[in-house]
Formats: structure tokens, C-alpha cells, sequence
């Protein structure tokens, strides 16, 4: 697996690096050093005095060593420039080094790069000799051309220590060298994304000790991962050792010679002896805290591989990191890893990427085999060893030879995946494998709740048997619609089959599991079921002969596990005997069973689950017998006729299920059901229903039981957890002492007038009641409530929140209750729910709050005081302050108001970042300088008439923007005083008339944004000194007829908009806003010049004239204006356009047909088509101009 782009094609070298150096200067101390540190590194070097040959000649070697390496290394020092021999070197390096392929890079050792490169001090005393030569021009050349390139200088690297400066050398080196042999690897597909989201957790440049764990599937890439990521990060480490196939060479040649590899590799030196893993461990933790390293452990399969060959992180220096490959998540978990990365399969497309590699030795499918790849593809399901076994063997195939070979995958799995895969199996304890078997066989994509019973009622430990597998990566667990379900790869399942079946292929009645539809009706027909070995079936109805099925299974002795699934579309005759299920049967599920109830032959004494949904069971027993069932924990009699159910017949059962019985009647309890800890009950007629004698009840869904009028729980419910009662007939509700309860659904409760709950719900965090006609409500003791829903809650008057109650509540939804229309509060994050008092941490609340008058108050008719409906929305991304909410509920449920109270609430939100006011608010809140955090404050078509003076002391207010404020008269003079101020947006303000001059005091500002303010009169003369200003956007002013002239002072201004104004000029020197990308002056009726400096807007982009009637010309240097891509003067009354535009290539002009066929443009005018024919489109051709009159 790697980069899933193509590599280009690069030269292999026979070198990593060519060292040039002047012999007597450096050959014994500096060169000799550096030497043997690149060879520590694994870089491939090449010295002429280590690797020529005697009797070779030595001038043609070296040019072919030079010819064969990657990199150069010149070291410059004072007489390498006396040496002919070193020139000549020189010079072949150079012209190397001029390829896309070969880098050469100096180090000045004793000498400065000025004295290389103009042959002076001492190298031009030791070049001196050659001036004469006729080599010295082509030398001269090497020498300067060498001294100019990046490289490294001794005196001004690490203070001339030598040891450091070496190393300096050889890590910025092996950087290099890292990146060229990671990216040329072309068998290699999707590594490089995966290294990405690996790297940052190692966090190389954090000074810890680090383990990382890669866990997965047999053959799915994980040592390739890791050894990639070795490949990768190793250069930055003292010291690397990667240790292949833990698991195999601990076993072959044991523990002791890896710990001998790990020494050797990370010290460098091959005699290392060894005399126990005790005194290798010793050894290890004495002699590895000395540098800092990289080992990676590769499929590592036991935790004592890891205590003696990484015990402690402190066995290692500081910086070191450890990476551990395995298929066993507890491996890791045990040894303490916290850091656990799974590896990801490949994808569809990287899939065929490197299956094309292998099969056709390019990066796309061969042409014609596209769908064969396609098909190869699906049953390798990303898995990389297949995808290369597969790619390999197809390598050379033709088309019929290929079909044959994905025909028998059907039939014959690939050994070689299987044989990998299967390891992981072996090494798992006798029940897990059969827990595992069963996975593979019947279970895959169930539910894990509902293999937990299956595998439960069949004596399994299923919990830590499912943790195992999926810690040993033989199976996953994903969400589908909010479950947990079970996954496997298909090539696990393939194995799990093949391990039922390898010893009988032939003989399916001898197989342990039974799942293909023809083995078992060949087994059940055949009166072959007499076996003692099938213990496990599931099948499905559609696809079976019910007869033969049920004829068969009396002699199925030994079967412990029934299932069978789907409806069947025949009616059955009821003629027919029923079943004669086998007594040794644990688990019996059987959807749509057929029968009226269980047969009285059935000896049911080893049943432990009995799932029977969308039955047609009337009654348990045949005849109404009463056959009591000790051992049954789990019951689903999920039919529409059944009108009883009798729980004295089930003294042991934990989870009873009774789906959409909609004649159910009667649910006797005539004896005390102690286990009893769940109970769904859904469309049932119960009346009454009393749960008294089970006190240890967790969970009661009751949906749609709308004839219950009473419902009795234990006074002490000590265990219940999650209560949801949905449509019923309750008045009164009460729940008793339920300290556990964390869960309380009371939706469409609309006859339920009391709840009574205990004082303390300490757990409780999720209480949804809509549509009841409760008309208080006390939440007691409930710090931990996080989701609090009271819709339409009509009659609603009190809500008795005490203090501190609230601290954790992330989502409020009061919509509907009287006095809100419409209220929502959010919090974003889940997660972060604890109060903090502190502002540091960042105002994070957003609040839209609407307000309506209303007639009158449903609960006071008569009330004469002012009524409202709030439409409220609060949102928060973090910690919240809840006091402000609980002095909202205590203020009263109902219409009859005081907004100055309710506002006096808002103003306790003192982590409030964004305020919305809309509708019916008359002034704003008076008090707004307790709102300290405010950043943002909106007001939409308010009748408000005059901001309040507590607005100047929100000192982070960022953005002040009013929408249809129709009766705003005029802003505070003293508004410069807002020192954080971004943004100051008006639309449709119609009477105000002017602006405080104090806003040219906003420094900050950056957004100044004038719509439709009609009766404005002017802008502030000192505009200008708004110098963050960016845009500038007035429109539809029709008093304006002048603009400031300090306005040509807004050097950062990028957009001005003016369109629709009545402005009869603009400044002369509107050239100066050198920043402006877009000028738009469209329907300015009144203008008639455009000022010649605006051809000095060198970042202009947009020109918008569009129906300025008055506009004849455009400035004759318009041409200036190099990055202006669109011109808009359709409605001008401009004839002509300038010379000097047509040097603005591709410019696009919109105008009118008659004026662009004028100007020579014929062939490039577009019509508009959806706005008006009259307006055109050219474009500046690229090549030639057009002719212009």
C-alpha cells in the first residue's frame, strides 16, 4: 500500500553520495567522520579511497562512480582547489548536477564560500599554479558555480563543532533521501494518506517516550504500514531496529535472539552475546537510555514478547518511539499502549490502482478486463495480501483463464489469504473459537444486543467472547440506524465456513452449523438429522419446504440453536403437526411462526430465548396447558392475536417483548418476577397494567398503549433507568423512588395532569413531556439534566426549577407553552457542559429572541397587562451559565409578561456572544452593559426608536447591524466609542438622517454598510480616518450628491459600492484607493465624469456602470488597469471605448450589440438571453485586436 498517485519513473543510483574532498586536508579526520556517519544512517557512499580496486584505472572509475550517484558532496577546505584531479571531479559534478536528477551541495570546511567563488585568499593561492592551464576557464567556472549553490559552512554552523556540524549534515541529507525512496516505491498504493494521519501521533518532536500500536486483519497492511513508517521517520533517530514477524521468530528461535537483533541494530555492533532474556533485559535497560530511538515490533501476538523486548518506557531515551504491529488489541491494552491506531483497508479504487500493478504492470485495468478487475476487486474486499496474491497469479492469464479462476473462488477459498487469516484463529481458547465459528456461519450483521442472547442462551460467555474478537481483529462492530452490529470481513467468514466444513466438504448433515438452504433440506429430507453433530441452523422460509422442515426436525437430537427468518407467502394448512422442536433446543427464533401456539410435545426445559415476532401464537402451550419454563430469560411474543400472557409461567425472565399485540388484554403477574429487568410493551388494550412484583425492573417502554389508564410501579425502583410511555390515558403518573432513572419519555401524554417525581433524580438527564395538560411542573434535585422538552405544554403555568439545577443542560425546547411560541436552547458541545464562571473562556452564547403582542392570556382572559409570545432560540458551543434559564422558568409560564422582567433574564446571559432581537420590542434592553462578552447585536424590524446609551460600554462589540428599524431616528453620538467595531450595517433605516461624526474614530471598522437610508444627508467629512476599512456600501441614498474627499484616504478599501445614489461627481483622486478590486456605480443617473485617476487602480477587477445615462467616455489610459477582468456599460451613453483597452486580454465587456459591433467585435458578442437581447458580451481577444474607430 503508499502513494495512490502515479511515481514517475526516476533513475536507480548505485550511490547515495559521491564525497569530493582534497585528501591530505580532511581524509583522515573530517571526511572520515562524516564518512562513517552517513554509513550509519544507511546512506550508500561512495570514497575513492575505500572503493577503488587496485589495478584499476582510476580517473574512469571515479567518473562512473560520480556518473552512479544520487547526491554530491564537495567539501571545500584550503588546498582541494592545488589538486587538478579534485577539479576535474569537480567539474563532471557540475555538469551532473545541471540533470533534473543529481544534487551537488559544498561544505566550506576551512575556507569561505566568497574565497571558492572568486578563486581568493587561500584557494586562489592554491589555484594559483593553474592560471596558464587550458583548463582553468572550465575549472573557474566549476568553482563559482559551486560556491553559489545552498550547502553548508562550518563557521557558521553549530559554533565549528565539527561532531554537530556532521550531524547537522547527514540529518538534512537523510531528510532528503527519505522523501525521494518514499515516494519512488510503485508496488506500494494509499501509504501515503495513512502515514499522514499516523504521523501526528507520534509526535516526533515532543521529548517523551512514545509506544504507538497498529492494529487489523491478517494481510491488511499492517507491517507495510509500519514499515513504510519506519522508512519514513527513522533518519530523525539515534539509533533504529525493525524486528519482522515477532510471533514466528519467538517461537522458532525464541525470545533472546530478538532482543540480541534490537542491541545489535540500535548499537551498531554485531557481537553481541546474550546468555538469558533476563540478562537480555537488563542489558536493554542499561544500555538503550543513551540515544534516542526508533524499533518497531512487528505482529507481536503475546505480552510477553513486549516485557522483554520494550518493558518500561523508561528503558528508552526521551524522543524514542516504539511502534507495535498486531492482530490482538489486548496485547496493547495490557501493556499499557495508549495510542492505537487501526489500519485501514483499501479502497475501491486503491484497490484496483495496485491490483493493476500487480496484474498488468500499470496503474489502470487492461483494456477489456475492466470488469473482470472489478469483480476481482469485490472479493479481495481490500484486503491487500489478496489483492497481490490474486494480481500475481492472474499476471499473464487470458480472459477465459481468468473466468475460470474467479469461478472457482466461489467454490475453493484462496489458501494462501486463508492460511494468514487463520492464525488469528488458532490462537484464540476453545469457546471464542466457537463463539467465532457461530459469527461467521449465522451471525454476521445481527445486532449485538441480539447475538449477546443467542450466544448467551447457548452458554456462552458472549461479551468478553465479542470484546476478544474484536480486539484480535476478527470482527468489528459498527452503528446502523443507532445499534451496534456485528461485522466481519468476507474473508473471515470464508474462513469460518471453510473450518465447519474442510473436515466433511461432502457430508453436510456432519457439519457442526448448518446455514445454505439445499444442505439443510438434503440433511432434514434424507432423515439424515439423526447426527449428533448439527447443533446450530438458521434459515429462511422462503426458500424451504415447511413440511420436510418441520418432518426433519424431530430427529435433529442435539440441536441447540434454531433460527428462522422471513415471511412465507403460502398459506399454510393447519392441518399440518406442529413442530416437534428437539429438547436440547437453547435458542428458538422463528419470525412469522405459523402455529397457534407451542406444541405440549415440546420438553422446553433447556429453553433459554424464545423469539417468536409477528407470530400467530394465541396462547403459550397447545390446549392452554401450563408448562412452566425455569430456565427462559429472554421472550418475544410479538403477535397480533395474543389476548394474555400469564408471567407466572416465566419465574426467571429478564426481558419479555410484546410487539404490536394489539388484543392484548390481560398481563398476569401472579407471582413476583425478581429478574424481570425489561419489559416493551407497544398497540396493546391494556387498561391496567401493574408492575408491583418487579422491583428491579431497568427499562419500560410502553408506546402506543392508549387504553392504559393506570399503571402501578414498586414504590422503590431502585434500577429503573429509561421509562418511556407514550399516548396514553394517565392522569396521574408516579414514578416513586427512582434514583437511577436517567431517561423519562412521556411524549403525547395528552390526559396526564400530575407527575410526581422523588426530590432527587440525581441521574436523570433527558426529560422530553408534549402535548400534556400538566400545570406545574417540579424538576427537584436533577443536576445531571442535559435535554429538557415541554412542547406544547399548553396549560403550563410553573416550572420549579431550583437553584443549581440546571448546570448541565445543553438542550431546551419550551415551544408551544404559553408564553413561547416558539423556544429552543442548544448547546453544540455535549461534551462540555460544567459551569465556569470566568470570561477567559470565551463568550460562546448565541440568543434569537422575537417578540409578539397577543390579545389575550388563555389561563388570565381578563389580565389587563401588555401579553407576549416569545419565538426564542439559544444556542451554545460550550460551558454554560444556566442561572439566567432558571430565573426564565421561575418568571411564569403564561402571556401576562413583564418584558422589562423577562428582558432583566436576558441580561443575565453574561456569556452571551450574539443577540437577535426582532418584531415587537419597543426599545432595546436597557441594561445592556451587563451583557460584557457581547459581540454581535442584530435587530430586524423592531419599533424601537433610539438606541439605549449602555450600548457605548460593550467594549467587544464587533458587529452592529439593524434591519428595518423604521423608527430609528439616529445613532448615538458617541458611537466612536465602540473600539472594537468591524461592522456597522443600516438597511431600510429611512429617517435617519446622519451619521456621528465619532464613527471616523472606529479603527477597527471594516464594514460600513448603508441600504436604502433614503434621507440621509452626507457622510462624515473625516471618513477618511477609518483606515481598516474595506468596504464602503451606500445605496439608494438620494440627498447624497457629494462623497467626502478624505474618502481617497481608505487605503485599504476593496469594494465600493455607490449604485442608485444621486451623486453628481466623484473625488478627483479617487485613483489613490490602490487597494480597490470592485467600483460599482451602477444607476448613479446623475454622474457624468469618471475621474481620469481611477486608471491607477492597479487592483481593480469589477467596473460597473451599468445605466449611469449620463457616462459618454471612459478615460482614454483605462488600459492602465492590468487586472480588470469585467466592464459593465450596458445603459451608458458612451459610444466609444478607448484605444488602450484592448491591451486588457480577456477582459469581459458588457454593453450594448450596437456598441461592441462598433468596436469591431462581431464575433465574440454574446446575447443575454434571460435578461434583456439589448445586452451583449464580448471578450478582448488574446491574439489580435480588433479594429476600433
Amino acid at each position: 500500500m503508499a502513494s495512490s498517485s502515479t511515481s514517475s519513473i526516476h533513475k536507480s543510483f548505485k550511490y547515495d553520495v559521491f564525497l569530493s574532498f582534497r585528501g591530505k586536508d580532511t581524509r583522515t579526520n573530517f571526511v572520515d567522520h562524516l564518512y562513517h556517519a552517513l554509513q550509519q544512517k544507511s546512506i550508500h557512499t561512495y570514497k575513492d579511497d575505500e572503493r577503488i580496486k587496485k589495478g584499476k584505472k582510476i580517473s574512469n572509475e571515479l567518473i562512473g562512480s560520480i556518473e552512479d550517484s544520487k547526491f554530491y558532496i564537495i567539501v571545500f577546505s584550503k588546498n582541494y582547489a592545488s589538486s587538478s584531479w579534485c577539479l576535474d571531479e569537480l567539474v563532471k559534478i557540475m555538469e551532473c548536477h545541471r540533470t533534473t536528477e543529481q544534487t551537488a551541495y559544498p561544505v566550506f570546511y576551512d575556507v569561505e564560500p566568497s574565497e571558492v567563488r572568486k578563486q581568493s585568499g587561500a584557494v586562489g593561492e592554491a589555484f594559483a599554479k593553474y592560471e596558464m592551464e587550458e583548463a582553468a576557464g572550465k575549472w573557474r567556472v566549476a568553482l563559482k558555480e559551486a560556491a553559489d549553490l545552498a550547502g553548508w559552512e562550518l563557521k557558521k554552523t553549530a559554533d565549528g563543532h565539527e561532531a554537530k556540524f556532521i550531524q547537522k549534515i547527514v540529518e538534512e541529507l537523510s531528510l532528503v533521501l527519505r522523501t525521494i525512496s518514499f515516494n519512488i516505491d510503485e508496488k506500494l498504493v494509499g501509504m501515503e494518506t495513512r502515514i499522514k494521519d499516523l504521523v501526528p501521533s507520534l509526535g516526533i518532536c515532543c521529548d517523551d517516550v512514545r509506544m504507538i500500536g497498529i492494529k487489523g486483519i491478517g494481510g491488511g497492511g499492517k507491517t507495510t504500514l509500519a514499515r513504510a513508517l519506519f522508512d519514513h521517520i527513522s533518519f530523525q533517530f539515534e539509533g533504529k531496529s525493525f524486528v519482522e514477524n515477532v510471533r514466528e521468530n519467538a517461537s522458532l528461535s525464541g525470545l533472546k535472539s530478538l532482543q540480541k537483533q534490537v542491541l545489535s541494530d540500535i548499537l551498531n555492533y554485531k557481537d553481541i552475546s546474550i546468555s538469558s532474556v533476563h540478562d537480555g533485559k537488563q542489558m536493554m535497560k542499561r544500555m538503550m537510555p543513551s540515544r534516542k530511538v526508533l524499533v518497531v515490533l512487528d505482529d507481536v501476538d503475546h505480552i510477553d514478547q513486549l516485557e522483554v523486548l520494550a518493558g518500561e518506557p523508561n528503558w528508552f531515551k526521551p524522543g524514542s518511539r516504539i511502534i507495535i504491529t498486531t492482530r490482538d488489541e489486548q496485547v496493547l491494552v495490557a501493556h499499557r499502549v495508549k495510542l492505537i491506531y487501526d489500519v485501514n483497508l483499501l479502497s475501491n479504487n486503491e484497490a484496483i490502482f495496485l491490483f493493476s500493478r500487480y496484474a498488468f504492470g500499470t496503474d489502470i485495468p487492461a483494456q477489456g478486463y475492466e470488469e473482470l478487475c472489478r469483480q476481482v476487486v469485490r472479493y479481495a474486499a481490500g484486503l491487500p495480501l489478496t489483492i497481490r496474491v490474486l494480481g500475481s497469479f492472474l499476471c499473464g492469464k487470458n480472459e477465459l483463464e481468468w473466468i475460470d479462476a474467479l469461478d472457482r473462488l466461489k467454490t475453493i477459498p484462496l489458501n494462501e489469504t486463508l492460511k494468514k487469516l487463520e492464525l488469528s484463529y488458532i490462537a484464540l481458547e476453545e469457546d471464542y473459537k466457537e463463539i467465532f465459528l457461530n459469527l461467521a456461519c449465522i451471525m454476521k450483521g445481527w445486532r449485538k444486543d441480539d447475538a449477546i442472547k443467542a450466544l448467551e442462551s447457548c452458554g456462552f460467555y458472549a461479551r468478553n467472547g465479542l470484546r476478544v474478537l474484536q480486539q484480535k481483529s476478527l470482527i468489528t462492530i459498527y452503528k446502523n440506524y443507532g445499534y451496534d452490529h456485528l461485522g466481519m470481513h468476507d474473508h473471515l467468514e470464508e474462513m469460518g465456513r471453510n473450518i465447519v466444513r474442510r473436515s466433511h466438504p461432502d457430508k453436510p448433515h456432519k457439519h457442526s452449523r448448518l446455514w445454505k438452504v439445499d444442505e439443510i433440506e438434503d440433511t432434514l429430507a434424507n432423515d439424515l438429522g439423526s447426527t449428533k453433530a448439527t447443533k446450530y441452523i438458521q434459515v429462511h422460509r422462503k426458500k424451504f419446504s415447511l413440511p420436510i422442515f418441520i418432518k426433519g426436525l424431530r430427529k435433529m437430537k442435539e440441536l441447540r440453536f434454531l433460527c428462522v427468518r422471513g415471511n412465507c407467502s403460502i398459506d399454510l394448512e393447519f392441518s399440518i403437526v406442529g413442530p416437534d422442536f428437539p429438547k436440547a433446543l437453547r435458542y428458538l427464533h422463528w419470525d412469522f411462526y405459523p402455529f397457534r401456539s407451542l406444541p405440549t410435545t415440546f420438553q422446553a426445559n433447556n429453553l433459554v430465548a424464545l423469539e417468536m415476532a409477528n407470530s400467530r401464537i394465541v396462547q403459550l402451550w397447545e390446549g392452554g396447558e401450563r408448562k412452566v419454563l425455569n430456565k427462559l430469560r429472554f421472550l418475544d411474543l410479538s403477535s397480533p392475536v395474543l389476548s394474555t400472557f400469564d408471567l407466572g409461567l416465566t419465574p426467571n425472565l429478564e426481558m419479555l417483548t410484546l410487539q404490536r399485540c394489539h388484543d392484548l388484554l390481560e398481563l398476569h403477574m401472579t407471582v413476583g418476577c425478581l429478574k424481570l429487568i425489561s419489559v416493551v410493551l407497544e398497540g396493546s388494550r391494556l387498561r391496567t397494567l401493574d408492575l408491583g412484583l418487579a422491583p428491579n425492573i431497568e427499562e419500560l417502554i410502553l408506546v402506543g398503549c392508549e387504553d392504559l389508564e393506570n399503571l402501578h410501579l414498586p414504590g422503590r425502583c431502585l434500577n429503573l433507568r429509561h421509562l418511556l410511555l407514550t399516548k396514553s390515558k394517565l392522569r396521574t403518573l408516579d414514578i416513586g423512588l427512582t434514583p437511577n432513572l436517567e431517561k423519562l419519555n412521556l411524549k403525547k401524554s395528552y390526559c396526564l395532569e400530575e407527575l410526581h417525581m422523588a426530590n432527587e433524580c440525581q441521574k436523570l438527564n433527558e426529560l422530553i413531556i408534549t402535548y400534556s395538560n400538566l400545570r406545574t411542573l417540579d424538576l427537584g434535585m436533577t443536576p445531571n439534566l442535559e435535554k429538557l422538552v415541554l412542547i406544547e405544554c399548553h396549560k403550563l403555568v410553573e416550572l420549579h426549577t431550583p437553584f443549581g439545577c440546571l448546570k448541565k443542560l445543553v438542550h431546551v425546547n419550551l415551544s408551544g407553552c404559553l408564553r413561547f411560541r416558539s423556544f429552543k436552547f442548544n448547546i453544540k458541545d455535549y461534551t462540555s457542559c460544567s459551569v465556569d464562571e470566568s470570561l477567559e473562556v470565551g463568550p460562546l452564547a448565541e440568543l434569537y429572541l422575537c417578540v409578539e403582542s397577543v390579545k389575550r392570556c388563555l389561563l388570565h382572559p381578563d389580565n389587563k397587562l401588555p401579553k407576549f409570545q416569545f419565538f426564542c432560540d439559544y444556542k451554545e458551543d460550550g460551558p454554560s451559565l444556566t442561572r439566567n434559564l432558571e430565573r426564565l422558568f421561575s418568571v411564569g409560564m403564561c402571556a401576562c409578561t413583564n418584558l422589562e422582567t423577562f428582558s432583566q433574564s436576558i441580561c443575565g446571559l453574561r456569556r452571551l456572544r450574539k443577540l437577535v432581537l426582532q418584531y415587537s420590542f419597543v426599545e432595546v434592553i436597557k441594561d445592556l452593559d451587563q451583557l460584557e462578552c457581547l459581540e454581535e447585536l442584530i435587530l430586524y424590524y423592531t419599533k424601537i426608536k433610539h438606541l439605549p446609551d449602555s450600548i457605548l460600554m460593550l467594549k467587544h462589540l464587533k458587529y452592529l447591524e439593524l434591519y428595518d428599524c423604521s423608527l430609528l431616528e439616529k445613532l448615538p453620538e458617541d458611537l466612536g466609542q465602540l473600539e472594537c467595531l468591524q461592522k456597522l450595517h443600516l438597511t431600510d433605516v429611512k429617517i435617519i438622517k446622519h451619521l456621528p461624526d465619532s464613527i471616523c474614530m472606529l479603527k477597527h471598522l471594516k464594514y460600513l454598510e448603508l441600504y436604502d437610508c433614503l434621507l440621509l444627508e452626507r457622510l462624515p467629512e473625516d471618513l477618511g480616518q477609518l483606515e481598516c476599512l474595506e468596504k464602503l456600501h451606500l445605496t439608494d441614498a438620494k440627498i447624497i450628491k457629494h462623497l467626502p474627499e478624505s474618502i481617497c484616504m481608505l487605503k485599504r478599501l476593496k469594494n465600493l459600492q455607490l449604485y442608485g445614489s444621486l451623486l453628481e461627481k466623484l473625488p478627483e483622486d479617487l485613483g489613490q484607493l490602490e487597494c480597490l478590486e470592485e467600483l460599482d456605480l451602477h444607476g448613479c443617473a446623475r454622474l457624468q465624469d469618471i475621474p481620469n485617476s481611477i486608471c491607477e487602480m492597479k487592483c481593480l477587477k469589477h467596473f460597473f456602470l451599468y445605466n449611469c445615462i449620463r457616462v459618454e467616455k471612459l478615460p482614454d489610459e483605462l488600459g492602465r488597469l492590468g487586472c480588470l477582468e469585467a466592464l459593465y456599460i450596458h445603459g451608458t451613453s458612451i459610444s466609444d471605448l478607448p484605444q488602450s483597452i484592448f491591451l486588457l486580454k480577456d477582459l469581459r465587456i458588457q454593453g450594448s450589440r450596437q456598441l461592441l459591433q462598433s468596436c469591431g467585435f462581431t464575433p465574440e458578442i454574446e446575447a443575454h438571453r434571460y435578461i434583456d437581447e439589448t445586452m451583449c458580451y464580448a471578450r478582448v481577444p488574446i491574439m489580435q485586436e480588433p479594429t476600433v474607430k
